[in-house]
């Protein structure tokens, strides 16, 4: 996450301290999720937590790297509870280990480790499960489903068949992309094939992620930049295709509340290292973010978009990071951009 700090307020804070705060603030949104979703939502953070740790201890020995002081950043760790938390409940061990490579190994240590990744490394596995497991990566169950039964296979990489069913509602981002927009938004919410309460649950998960949010920036562990500005321009773009067309577009109200939008905004796009790094960058950098969102949402082919949209501005930072740096007055532009450093 972006850090903020003023030279009279004492040094910076470390970047084992920031994780680990990361880490708490995520508790309420985890805690939510798990009363509507069950136990499920927990295992797949526990999962995900001790592969991401094993194989980063993994790499860091055929690296010849000291294993403990870079463990003890927790960045590992706070990878494998990001990308823990963005799968569906009680995901396949199988599963949750192939995205912890693609974004432990992968993204992150063969780019040299932390602070020379230039993609978010839990999006990155996230991504890579999305377009190739389209099946398991929707296998999300009606709010208020304890899942007890789901652990067990879960251990076993397997999901029966005779809960197959129960394991495959929609989202309301799911549900509608793919009726919603079909017919009229009017006819949607008066059939909606979404069980009862799933909006309401949707919702109090993402006002939690807000809670967790807002306690990383009182604490001055992100900054409002990236947050403020993909969320309103994801507002104002979702405000404009619905005025144009309310009977097909959603509200700017249902684009903010469900889906990845909060979790994203305050926990994903905020990544120090693969984030824009100047004010005026991190203005442009979750700007961007917010208009792929709505783009993509109404008319790309996935339902949400936050990994790809983050993993897109990813691209952009340089560039962000080198037309945003102020110019010293009397300095021509040509040696006006900075090299980015590790956090």
């Amino acid at each position: 996450m972006s850090m903020m700090h003023v030279s009279h307020l004492g040094p910076p804070p470390s970047t084992a301290h920031i994780m680990r705060w990361v880490i708490a603030a995520m508790l309420p949104g985890l805690g939510m999720m798990t009363l509507y979703f069950g136990l499920g939502v927990l295992s797949n953070v526990l999962i995900a937590a001790l592969l991401a740790v094993a194989a980063e201890a993994f790499i860091l020995r055929l690296r010849r790297r000291p294993v403990w002081p870079t463990l003890n950043d927790a960045s590992a760790l706070l990878t494998g509870v990001l990308l823990g938390a963005s799968l569906p409940p009680a995901s396949p061990w199988w599963l949750i280990g192939v995205g912890v490579i693609a974004a432990v190994v992968v993204a992150k240590q063969l780019y040299g480790g932390l602070g020379h990744n230039p993609f978010n490394p839990a999006m990155v596995g996230y991504a890579l499960l999305l377009v190739s497991f389209p099946t398991q990566m929707t296998l999300w169950a009606p709010p208020q489903a304890i899942w007890s039964d789901t652990l067990w296979p879960q251990i076993l990489g397997t999901v029966p068949m005779t809960t197959l069913d129960a394991l495959s509602g929609a989202t309301p981002l799911d549900a509608f992309k793919h009726k919603g927009e079909a017919v009229l938004a009017s006819e949607f919410w008066a059939s909606s094939p979404l069980p009862e309460g799933t909006l309401a649950a949707w919702r109090n998960i993402a006002l939690a992620w807000l809670i967790g949010g807002l306690v990383l920036i009182v604490k001055r562990l992100i900054s409002w930049h990236i947050p403020v500005a993909m969320l309103g321009s994801m507002l104002l773009l979702s405000a404009l295709f619905y005025a144009s067309d309310t009977s097909h577009f959603a509200s700017p109200l249902f684009h903010l509340v469900t889906g990845a939008t909060l979790f994203g905004a305050f926990f994903i796009a905020t990544d120090p290292v693969s984030s824009a790094t100047s004010r005026r960058g991190k203005l442009f950098y979750g700007a961007g973010i917010g208009v792929l969102i709505i783009l993509i949402r109404h008319l790309g082919g996935y339902p949400d978009a936050v990994a790809f949209t983050v993993l897109l501005m990813n691209l952009c930072v340089p560039l962000l990071d080198t037309v945003s740096v102020p110019r010293p007055v009397g300095q021509s532009t040509a040696h006006s951009g900075t090299k980015r450093s590790a956090p």
